[in-house]
């Protein structure tokens, strides 16, 4: 499915032939998917009290402090949880590798996780090994790479100036992203090897939390970092980086961080699963509705409790307001999207499939796995379409869609094993 592909929307109110047809589909053929034709007043009445009542009435739901966790952090604030029967607990977490350890060993129910992170985990090549879930995905675009003003003395502005550099100046040059398997590492890396740089044997590649990311680069630890915002834009403000290339840049819309959780929890708390998941798409939805609904949340999420930042270093790139730090200014269409008419959230295989894709580029996967597969029983679509369908969010015409990243490299999904060896950069 192309990028501009036509959503379907299940209604609450259907006329009898439509209705009959949607049943005769099946695909959505589920107690909560019947339930999306009755009044909000009943339906939430038996979603609290019914069959179809969450296992669990709290869950505790980790955060790293990062603008994309805003649609957790809003769904118990604006009370979207409540709807559906939950309270959910948002628990600031200092690292994505506290965060796999916290989900792996149960003491949190679920999180706002690296997409790469979840897959790693699955094939055992992020930590321990162990069966995990992606419920949907919570955001798309606005993370970045930022790169020293050092080198910008030295004329870095962009990927071409920084290989020509390295070219020159022979030395270890470090830097950083989040988690080795995660979606940051994968920016990171693609970036570089689309302007000729192999990030393992031209660089040094380290993993620093989000929050340290611009501390680090103070103190001379490294030449740049991939990271989400608002540290892209904080290492602006604090004038000691500047932003060489959006991620949105390199791949238009691409998936970023997920509500991820184990297997195991979802197979015992199925109903909580999807009251969880549909209380973080209504978030979405409200964070996307207004430019207001997007200063509440930079506000609201700029708390020590949660970002413990400025809010303005939050709301700029929230609203798609770019300043690189080195001249350039531009209003970006691109920006961080949490909802976007429900194209953003959607869990598609041929998301889940690319990042295996470059697990095995990068050599992180030794052999290729049956990537399919593997996204079919990660990627919990069949949760997802019950949480659509309760929040009356718009779902798409298939499980892939296509996309050309930034070294003009068409993904599809349809021959993932080709892909992963196509690159000419790569680990052997």
């Amino acid at each position: 499915m192309s990028n501009g592909d036509k959503y379907e929307t299940t209604s609450s109110v259907l006329p009898d032939d439509q209705r009959r047809e949607f049943l005769r589909r099946g695909s959505l053929l589920t107690g909560a998917a019947i339930m999306s034709l009755v009044p909000d007043a009943v339906r939430n009445a038996a979603w609290a009290a019914g069959s179809d009542a969450p296992e669990k009435t709290e869950v505790k739901i980790g955060f790293i402090p990062l603008t994309d966790c805003s649609s957790v952090v809003m769904a118990n604030v604006m009370e979207f949880d409540k709807k559906y029967g939950i309270k959910i607990v948002p628990s600031k977490e200092a690292s994505w590798a506290s965060v796999r350890d916290k989900l792996v060993n149960g003491e949190l129910d679920a999180a706002h996780v690296l997409y790469g992170l979840i897959y790693g985990v699955q094939m055992g090549i992020g930590g321990p090994k162990k069966d995990m879930s992606v419920l949907m995905a919570i955001n798309n675009n606005g993370q970045a790479i930022s790169l020293s003003k050092k080198l910008f003395d030295k004329g870095v502005k962009d990927g071409q100036s920084l290989k020509a550099l390295m070219d020159k100046e022979k030395r270890e040059y470090v830097f950083a992203q989040t988690f080795p398997t995660g979606t940051h590492a994968m920016w990171l890396y693609y970036w570089l090897a689309a302007h000729g740089i192999n990030p393992f044997t031209d660089a040094k590649t380290i993993t620093v939390p989000p929050p340290q990311m611009v501390a680090n680069m103070r103190v001379g630890a490294m030449d740049g970092f991939c990271v989400g915002e608002p540290w892209n834009n904080r290492a602006i403000v604090d004038g000691i980086g500047f932003t060489a290339e959006t991620t949105q840049a390199i791949w238009k819309d691409h998936p970023e961080k997920t509500l991820g959780t184990t297997a195991e929890w979802v197979q015992k708390y199925p109903n909580t699963a999807r009251a969880m998941t549909a209380a973080v798409l209504e978030a979405g939805r409200w964070i996307d509705a207004s430019l207001s609904n997007r200063q509440k949340t930079a506000q609201t999420v700029a708390d020590k409790s949660y970002i413990n930042t400025d809010s303005d270093v939050i709301l700029a790139r929230m609203l798609g307001r770019y300043d690189n730090g080195i001249g350039r200014k531009w209003d970006d269409p691109d920006y961080m999207k949490f909802y976007n008419d429900g194209a953003v959230n959607y869990p598609y295989l041929s998301d889940g499939m690319w990042f295996l894709t470059q697990h095995r580029r990068w050599g992180l996967l030794k052999d290729d796995p049956d990537y399919l597969a593997v996204a079919k029983r990660v990627n919990r679509i069949d949760i997802y379409k019950q949480a659509a369908t309760a929040a009356q969010v718009p779902l798409p015409k298939s499980d892939f869609r296509t996309s050309k990243l930034i070294d003009g490299v068409m993904w599809d999904g349809k021959d993932p094993k080709k892909y992963a060896g196509s690159f000419k950069i790569k680990v052997a």
